[in-house]
């Protein structure tokens, strides 16, 4: 029996949550879905700029592990661009708590599998509505 996935540790949820090409109705074109912790994983790499060892220790992962979360995050949102396909970002195993090294969970950290339900982050205070 394999063992169960770990809880990726995600700092922030995202502030917008569908992307859609412009002038295509939601309705009209098929998804992509891209979880919660690939989101964080190309949030850490890509726009805060760390290398994939700092990416990964903060998200609580392997090296190989995160390696692998961000290469399927770079995927799935190369494909959405590529064929014009809308991208929803939603769910996963993940944790919403400081990156390790910090002394304690912001106040307010909650776990969850998905952002419904959450009117903002509770670790940036970033509104989701």
């Amino acid at each position: 029996m394999p063992r169960p996935p770990k809880e990726r540790w995600v700092e922030c949820l995202p502030s917008f949550t569908h992307f859609t090409p412009r002038g295509v109705a939601l309705s009209d074109r098929e998804e992509i879905c891209l979880t919660i912790d690939e989101f964080e994983a190309l949030r850490l790499k890509d726009f805060v700029g760390l290398d994939q060892v700092g990416s990964a220790r903060r998200m609580n992962l392997a090296q190989s592990t995160y390696q692998r979360v961000l290469a399927g995050a770079r995927a799935k949102l190369t494909r959405a661009v590529v064929e014009g396909k809308a991208l929803r970002i939603q769910g996963g195993r993940y944790r919403v708590l400081r990156p390790p090294g910090e002394e304690e969970a912001r106040p307010g950290a909650v776990a969850a599998t998905s952002p419904q339900g959450v009117q903002s982050c509770p670790a940036c205070g970033t509104s989701l509505t």
